[in-house]
């Protein structure tokens, strides 16, 4: 067999720079489906992972709990489970907790425990100045840092994420994800290089119902992190990926803008072709730039994002990491590979690869019928 390594870095370093995989499905209708399709997509990118990290993100799969934030909790020791459900019960009120559903993997080794919480924000002081989620966030931020043994990765309202080590597939088994159903999935293969893999630092990477799945390098992490340290975020689970999910909350949640204008943080215009823009183009554009440089990702990256209806594909300005797109009837697919969308989806209406920094955003049909139809976006 030849040695990818030597293939794709010519330093000698032993790093493999351009693997890891990523797939997103979306039922854009809201029809709910299995976690079968998405685990033969992911798997048969195998060779794009090294075992050491996989996990999915599912959105729609708790309706009997559609009002309650669902955490998902790693534990390291029962002591740090005591810890912190004395934590949750303090400042949450939990309607039910139990053990989320594993079954025996071999390639599974020394799992934590993991624990899944539906929970409200009702015990939140009436004179708390924080908003109900900035209450959620700054809570999962709080046992992230200050109660050991135990890892906050997932937060959201009828979403949830299931990760560790191992690939994708052994996930999915282990997590019986084929036993969940939801109208939008996305699934990660890692193959860690600058950071170790552990459970906490297998993507997807979570706050409140954002998740980001991420194929490349955030070589701009330092100054990304100081930037989120400023409003609240800490980054405790060891891999640059992180900053990616709490920028969006940031930038969306918080700062209002429109996933059109984060792209143009993330993944700038450079300033030569910023002069070539429109006078109202470079006017937002260099206020991006003064504003949220701070937030700018370098580096290689494909990531697709995810929250509550809505899925979204992006690369860096270059496109040092791939991304394909297909649609096929109401089934929108980003992957990194044609192949895994082919596998299980044979017959596309249209496939494409997306220009750099232009997003591809997919959407829910909304209550009156119409449908947001997956775009390339960007400052118009």
């Amino acid at each position: 067999m030849k040695d990818l390594t030597s293939v794709s870095n010519t330093w000698g370093d032993g790093k493999v720079i351009d693997a890891c995989s990523i797939f997103g499905m979306m039922d854009t209708s809201g029809k709910c489906f299995s976690g079968r399709d998405i685990t033969r997509a992911i798997a048969n990118m195998h060779d794009r992972g090294n075992g050491l990290g996989g996990g999915f993100a599912v959105y729609g799969l708790y309706p009997q709990y559609p009002d309650y934030y669902a955490f998902h909790i790693m534990y390291d020791s029962r002591e740090g489970k005591t810890a912190t459900e004395t934590f949750l019960n303090e400042y949450f009120n939990v309607h039910h907790s139990e053990e989320v559903p594993t079954k025996p993997v071999a390639a599974i080794k020394n799992p934590p425990l993991v624990w899944r919480y539906f929970l409200d924000a009702d015990k939140m002081a009436p004179d708390c100045k924080l908003s109900v989620d900035d209450y959620i966030v700054a809570k999962v931020m709080e046992i992230n840092t200050r109660i050991e043994d135990s890892y906050v990765f997932s937060s959201g309202k009828n979403m949830a994420a299931f990760k560790g080590v191992g690939y994708p597939e052994e996930i999915s088994e282990y997590f019986c994800l084929e036993d969940y159903t939801g109208y939008l999935w996305t699934a990660h293969g890692r193959f860690p290089t600058n950071t170790r893999g552990w459970w906490g630092g297998a993507h997807p990477f979570n706050i409140l119902d954002w998740t980001v799945v991420h194929n490349g390098e955030i070589s701009s992490y330092g100054i990304n992190r100081r930037y989120l340290e400023q409003f609240g975020y800490h980054c405790t689970l060891q891999t640059d990926t992180e900053v990616v999910a709490y920028a969006v909350d940031l930038l969306v949640r918080k700062h209002n803008l429109p996933i059109e204008v984060v792209a143009e943080i993330f993944a700038p215009p450079l300033w030569a072709e910023i002069e070539r823009r429109t006078p109202e183009q470079r006017e937002l554009l260099t206020a991006l730039r003064q504003v949220y440089g701070s937030l700018l990702m370098n580096g290689p990256f494909t990531i697709i994002i995810a929250h509550e209806g809505e899925m979204i594909g992006l690369t860096d300005r270059i496109r040092l990491r791939p991304l394909t797109v297909g649609e096929k009837g109401s089934m929108l697919y980003l992957s990194s590979e044609e192949s895994a969308i082919r596998l299980i989806c044979p017959e596309l209406d249209k496939a494409w690869i997306p220009m750099g920094g232009q997003p591809v955003i997919g959407s829910l049909k909304n209550p009156l019928g119409g449908k947001k139809e997956p775009v390339a976006g960007g400052v118009a």
